[in-house]
């Protein structure tokens, strides 16, 4: 196992993120991640092998996470296995064990059930190989060493915060008609997410300056997932805002619309056009990744805002992160009390989120070089 000096991961990443090198080095990979990459590990000064576990290709986040996480460990020297499961259970377990049989020195993994890892990850802690949970917390084990994620309840909060502004609940008495959505049940970033805009919405609720006609109102936090969408489906989430659209809105208008993320928000538009709703009564509605599709909604007028997770500083940090693991040296992180996985508190680094809005996609995505202003027809 040999030691690399830290510094040289963060003078990479500056390098990586302002060339937005974000496609792998590595060949070509099939739609069910199956393949593999190697970097060029000699001229790197050896290294080691990282394995790398992906929850789908299908969002478009995941596959530029994955792609810059990999470029980064491959220019630090490091050797890669990406793996892309199909947001299956199964196929990620099996996944993670097959990395596990290639003896890399830390595994990366993106969990998609955070609470089905446990028995896998066992077999790595007895090979001591050491584990950093990307973006999900990994639930139920122990064997988990660290955890690299967004303030993932800030996102909430920030979605909260520009309804309320928006809508200036403050001063107005409403009532305005709100229907909240929740993530994946399976996903623990998506309690934090309902809890954080939960928090700062349900006291207009309560007093009644915020009205959900459907009733999917949960009473508490405790009880988000009763109005979760299983795999953050954007075709589930049009489905279900076509039905409360149809059962509840014959004569009534929907103001403002809680999704917790763009690939919700996304089926959330195509229902509300589905149902006639044009820029005169589009109601507000949130999101959170800034993909290409929504940032495109949000300058037609058919999203109002995204929280935007700069997932390069994340796969940032993790290379750094992995590097120290490797290296013996203590590891970078900035919470010792958040995040318990029902076993123990996983030392975590929080990254924090921003807002972008239509004014503000120029000056956030396109001038921090996420997007070039031709990709979202600037």
């Amino acid at each position: 196992m040999s030691v690399r000096n830290t510094t040289r991961i963060t003078a990479m990443v500056g390098t990586a993120v302002l060339a937005l090198s974000l496609t792998a080095c590595s060949a070509e990979r099939t739609d069910s991640g199956s393949g593999s990459g190697s970097g060029d590990a000699a001229e790197g000064g050896g290294g080691g092998l990282i394995g790398i576990a992906m929850p789908t290709k299908s969002l478009e986040r995941w596959n530029k996470d994955g792609a810059h996480l990999e470029e980064l460990l491959q220019e630090a020297g490091y050797e890669t296995t990406l793996q892309y499961a199909d947001n299956k259970v199964d196929q990620q377990i099996t996944q993670i064990q097959n990395l596990i049989n290639q003896d890399p020195e830390v595994l990366v993994v993106a969990a998609i059930d955070g609470t089905a890892l446990g028995p896998v990850l066992s077999d790595a802690a007895s090979r001591d190989i050491q584990v950093v949970a990307y973006d999900r917390l990994i639930n139920g084990t122990e064997n988990v060493d660290y955890y690299a994620t967004f303030d993932n309840y800030r996102v909430g909060q920030l979605q909260g915060e520009y309804i309320v502004e928006q809508l200036d609940l403050e001063n107005q008495a409403g009532p305005f008609n709100l229907e909240p959505f929740a993530g994946s049940p399976d996903d623990n970033n998506a309690k934090f997410f309902f809890s954080g805009a939960w928090d700062v919405l349900k006291p207009y609720i309560d007093e009644g300056k915020l009205v959900v006609p459907s009733g999917r109102n949960p009473a508490s936090n405790d009880e988000w997932a009763s109005i979760g969408i299983q795999g953050w489906s954007s075709d589930t989430a049009q489905s279900e805002m076509q039905n409360r659209l149809n059962s509840f809105y014959a004569d009534q208008k929907v103001d403002v619309v809680l999704s917790p993320n763009d690939s919700l928000a996304l089926g959330i538009a195509q229902a509300l056009d589905g149902a006639g709703y044009t820029e005169a009564d589009w109601p507000l509605l949130t999101g959170q990744d800034a993909d290409q599709a929504n940032v495109e909604n949000m300058l037609a007028g058919k999203q109002s805002m995204t929280v935007w997770k700069d997932t390069r500083t994340l796969g940032d940090q993790v290379a750094k992160m992995v590097d120290q693991m490797v290296g013996g040296e203590t590891v970078e992180v900035n919470d010792e009390e958040t995040y318990d996985n029902g076993v123990k508190v996983v030392p975590t680094y929080l990254l924090p989120p921003v807002v972008v809005t239509p004014d503000t996609v120029e000056s956030e995505l396109v001038e921090s070089g996420f997007y070039e202003a031709g990709d979202i027809g600037l």
